[in-house]
């Protein structure tokens, strides 16, 4: 159980042009993901060093948008102006953590403009949506390439800072967060107050930039 990537929901201009704000801003290259059919979402990926990436996402109009938790999310997320969506933990398999949650897993895929096709299974979006400082859970199939394949960085994930109760996301994990990586710190804050991820801050050879 690790952390796997950070999602990102497009601000009013787009998805383009959030994703370019956000790369100048890390000094990474932004890599054209493609649309998720099941989800009825797009991304754009900023890949990063040591396996984990930024996913910068909008919603289509499409009518699996309005039917997917994940659609939905990142929908209410963007009409509020954008912003850090969530976070996302990778598993090995998800069979454990199915049958402790009382939920499915959903499949997902996307493919990329050069023919390549990502293939993964999610759980936990609803979770996410009723308590946003919660991750859900992502499992890659075995064939599938993973995004942060892309990434020719030193750019790392350094901190992040959750609006939350860290008890209740070890209850949702089943381990305090502080396990899902040996480099990234966490930071929570306001346990009262709305949750959710306020801010990332990243490692960049020109120092630490925070988002």
């Amino acid at each position: 159980m690790r952390v796997d990537h950070v999602s990102y929901a497009a601000e009013p201009d787009g998805l383009h042009a959030t994703a370019e704000r956000l790369a100048a801003k890390l000094g990474v290259t932004p890599v054209e993901g493609g649309n998720h059919p099941r989800f009825g979402t797009r991304n754009i990926i900023l890949p990063l060093a040591h396996e984990r990436y930024v996913e910068v996402v909008e919603v289509l109009d499409h009518p699996s948008a309005d039917k997917a938790p994940f659609g939905q999310a990142v929908r209410q997320r963007s009409e509020i102006g954008g912003g850090w969506l969530g976070w996302v933990v990778r598993v090995d398999a998800l069979s454990d953590l199915e049958e402790r949650l009382g939920r499915s897993a959903v499949d997902g895929n996307r493919r990329m403009p050069d023919g390549r096709e990502f293939k993964w299974r999610q759980l936990g979006v609803r979770g996410l949506q009723s308590d946003p400082q919660l991750p859900f859970f992502v499992e890659w199939d075995a064939d599938s390439p993973h995004p942060s394949d892309e990434a020719h960085t030193q750019v790392t994930m350094k901190s992040m800072q959750i609006a939350g109760d860290p008890d209740r996301v070890k209850d949702w994990l089943g381990l305090p967060a502080e396990t899902t990586s040996t480099v990234i710190h966490f930071d929570f804050v306001a346990p009262h107050g709305t949750p959710g991820l306020m801010s990332v801050t990243f490692n960049t050879p020109d120092g630490d930039v925070t988002v």
